[in-house]
């Protein structure tokens, strides 16, 4: 038995991640249990687990990408306004 999204072109999901964050976020914990493992500090580990958080899905949208359009809105994307009267 197959169990189709309706939307085949999603993005594929495995509980509340897309699976290339589920494959960032696991190759970053393993890199960052080695560098905890060889005294490196907590660092890395707290930059994965914020990572890990940041891009959970939720309707489609997540926080990391929130954050990004909001950046590109005030700082990074000029705005252009164009004044002038209607006729």
């Amino acid at each position: 038995m197959y169990i189709y999204p309706e939307d085949l072109k999603a993005k594929p999901m495995l509980w509340l991640w897309q699976l290339r964050d589920i494959g960032i976020i696991g190759v970053a914990l393993i890199l960052s249990v080695l560098a905890l493992v060889q005294g490196l500090g907590m660092a890395p580990l707290v930059i994965t687990v914020l990572y890990a958080f940041l891009v959970i899905q939720m309707d489609g949208s997540s926080i990391l990408d929130f954050l990004l359009r909001m950046a590109n809105f005030l700082f990074l994307r000029q705005q252009f306004y164009k004044w002038g009267l209607e006729e």
